[in-house]
């Protein structure tokens, strides 16, 4: 199916759908998805920020937003696939890639094998815990599943390539980071998995917020019970619920009910 004549993106008469395999193409689908999740739930900034998906079948390529259109216009022929090089594989729109964006996910793709979806955002709570010595607190259940996260220091911009270095060494082989004074990132083996990350950090940071701008004492779990809470909601290769599997589909159903057109 063509796209519609009357998208803000696609300059082409032929479907993009036609000329990506059929395994792209459903990723495609479900990136779109993501992006129309994550500007629903209010996790925007603009046209900033970015969610990718490794291209299914390869180690160096990825999809990425088009730099210029807002994640509510998202459909799955507007993402832009690149190499780990920068070099621009496939793009149907007017627009091109954001650097800092390629740096920050090209790292995490280029080292992280495990990692198929990476997920970037500038939201007030987590910009606001980000700029908080104490870091991420476990201070609900929600925030328990981020016992362990990783934090990077802020180098400005990320428009720096040896940045990569640092950045993907101090996530290791977690799947969730701080960047500090920048906002949070999640990297998880599959799109469902990212969105589900990112809904309970965003979550995490939110109730942090409002827990110490309350300016009341904080009760604090035991280490004990903090690792023995993560050790149950920490992802894992079965945990449909945990990876976001269980949840995707009804997610699907509420995207379509609202708009389907990120299918296009």
């Amino acid at each position: 199916m063509n796209p519609p004549i009357s998208s803000p993106a696609i300059k082409i008469v032929k479907s993009v759908r036609e000329q990506v395999s059929a395994e792209e193409w459903q990723t495609r689908v479900d990136l779109a998805a993501c992006y129309r999740l994550v500007a629903l739930y209010g996790y925007t900034e603009g046209i900033a920020n970015h969610i990718s998906a490794r291209v299914p079948g390869t180690h160096d390529q990825f999809l990425l937003n088009p730099y210029g259109l807002l994640y509510e216009e998202m459909d799955a022929s507007s993402l832009i696939k690149v190499d780990l090089d920068g070099n621009v594989l496939f793009n149907a729109t007017d627009y091109s890639v954001n650097t800092a964006g390629f740096v920050i996910h090209s790292a995490v793709h280029m080292a992280r094998h495990d990692v198929d979806c990476v997920a970037h955002t500038h939201t007030p709570a987590g910009m606001a815990v980000s700029a908080m010595e104490c870091g991420l607190l476990p201070l609900a259940q929600t925030s328990m599943r981020f016992v362990h996260i990783a934090y990077h220091d802020f180098e400005g911009v990320a428009t720096d390539l040896d940045e990569r270095q640092r950045l993907v060494k101090d996530l290791g082989d977690l799947e969730a980071m701080v960047l500090r004074n920048h906002g949070l990132l999640v990297a998880s083996s599959s799109i469902p998995g990212a969105f589900n990350a990112l809904y309970r950090l965003e979550r995490a940071c939110e109730v942090q917020v409002m827990a110490m701008a309350a300016n009341t004492k904080l009760v604090m779990p035991s280490q004990e019970i903090l690792e023995k809470t993560y050790d149950v909601m920490k992802p894992r290769p079965k945990a449909n619920n945990r990876n976001g599997n269980l949840a995707w589909p009804a997610y699907l159903r509420k995207l379509d009910r609202i708009d389907p057109s990120y299918r296009n």
